[in-house]
């Protein structure tokens, strides 16, 4: 008699971020970073099913975005550069965040956080403040002076430590995009319209991270800087909205918790002529997931003036040389694989006991197939141990053997961290030399010959 499913809840926002957390940590996808030491704040390590998850999610977007489309190039820049590209690019001077610390605990917050507001100056935020509660120690309006905080981590290049050697690990991956936008262009002999995409660290030294992966201060970008004739910017920007949007549903973003939002005039960057995120309904609101921008021209303006190079690009229809638009898409790691996880974790009724099942798309989820024998009697570990091999060898899958506990629990385990197709081997193989392919999402279960099976399993 085939289960009854019955889906306890189709409202994915149901879901609580202290759920996935605790998915993600007892199911080996994300540890808290020196938890045997206390833990740091805003650093997250990536277990076993975490780390295979985002290489899935990071190798879909570069086949999309780089290795399927013949003018976009990879990069792979360093995460130190020169101290001047951050001056150039403003990240020395301005890229900072309001900050104040409470006189009782002495604890640091991001006012604008505190208060729910971004304000135009700082001052703005002080009256704000008479009413607001320390998220640490419970305290109103025990707030010192209002500053600015810049993000960027601080290190030191060589022997000494001296003014001379100061360098930062870098906020954003595009600051190498534009440097080497020349050699690019050069090497690779690129007309306009074309891009130069990078995935790659980048750190910002939060002061207060929070929500689990949203804000860290250590994460993964997957940027792309498209580069385009001023006078094509606008409908370019615009298709690479569409772009992006189509691309989060093929990775199985759930669509009902997409949003679009349009940056306003005090949101946006200054050298921005438009801004749009594609904001998730996280469990904690709605927040951005993915943003395109167009930057214009500042971004090689500004490189070229701080080098005193040029850095431009010679249009050959008109016969001069111009400073290319550039439409950014950007979205991060973790902020993608927290919408992933949302979006995927379900909670079913399966004859009166709760099943958790991560209906991950094939492909981005971290097993694709499990193989079980039913117990660990050698004639079985043998037969299952040659399929084993044979699919490792003989696929792109990426395969798991298990047969530790009873075949219930592994099934659920498997259901837990969104394993497709479970292979079951059992007495049976012994004699008709097949197995039982289980789909994870309906449970219904196909006898399939072994020497049929990479085909059964498609």
């Amino acid at each position: 008699m085939p289960d009854t499913i019955m889906v306890m809840s189709e409202e994915k926002n149901g879901v609580s971020l202290e759920t996935l957390v605790s998915l993600a940590k007892r199911r080996g996808f994300v540890f808290p970073a020196s938890e045997i030491y206390g833990g740091i704040s805003g650093f997250y390590d990536y277990g076993p099913y975490g780390v295979q998850m985002a290489r899935n999610l990071k190798s879909a977007w570069w086949d999309a975005f780089v290795r399927s489309v013949p003018n976009i190039y990879g990069l792979d820049s360093a995460i130190i550069q020169s101290t001047k590209l951050w001056e150039a690019s403003g990240h020395v001077g301005g890229f900072n965040d309001p900050m104040v610390e409470c006189n009782e605990c002495h604890s640091r917050h991001r006012v604008d956080h505190l208060v729910g507001k971004e304000m135009d100056n700082l001052v703005d935020y002080v009256p704000l403040l008479n009413d607001v509660e320390c998220t640490v120690c419970g305290k109103k309006g025990k707030f010192g002076e209002v500053k600015t905080f810049n993000m960027m981590f601080k290190t030191y290049v060589g022997a000494t430590d001296d003014n001379e050697s100061v360098s930062y690990l870098r906020p954003e991956t595009a600051g190498g995009i534009f440097a080497d936008f020349g050699q690019v262009l050069e090497t690779t002999r690129a007309k306009l319209p074309f891009g130069i995409a990078q995935i790659g660290k980048a750190f910002r030294n939060e002061i207060s991270p929070r929500e689990f992966l949203f804000r860290v201060r250590e994460f993964e970008q997957m940027e792309l800087e498209y580069f385009v004739s001023p006078e094509s910017a606008e409908k370019e920007f615009d298709q690479w909205k569409q772009i992006s949007w189509d691309w989060l549903k093929e990775v199985g973003i759930d669509e009902s918790n997409l949003q679009w939002h349009q940056h306003t005039q005090t949101e946006r960057a200054h050298y921005a002529a438009d801004s749009w995120d594609i904001n998730y309904e996280y469990p904690f609101g709605s927040k951005e997931l993915w943003g395109i921008a167009n930057r214009t021209d500042f971004d090689l303006k500004a490189h070229s003036k701080g080098s005193g190079g040029d850095i431009t690009y010679f249009d050959t229809e008109k016969n001069e040389h111009i400073v290319p638009y550039v439409i950014e898409p950007s979205i991060g790691v973790s902020r993608l694989m927290l919408a992933a996880l949302h979006s995927a974790y379900t909670e079913e009724e399966v004859n009166g006991e709760t099943r958790v099942v991560l209906k991950l798309k094939p492909g981005i989820a971290p097993v694709d197939v499990a193989i079980l024998p039913l117990s660990k009697k050698p004639e079985l570990s043998k037969i299952a141990h040659e399929i084993y091999v044979t699919l490792v060898g003989e696929t792109d899958l990426t395969v798991e053997y298990d047969e530790t506990q009873s075949i219930g629990k592994r099934y659920r385990r498997q259901d837990e961290i969104g394993t497709p197709k479970c292979i079951t081997v059992d007495f049976d193989t012994l004699e008709d030399k097949a197995v039982t392919i289980r789909d994870r999402d309906t449970m219904e279960q196909k006898r399939v010959k072994i020497n049929e099976l990479i085909a059964g399993l498609e």
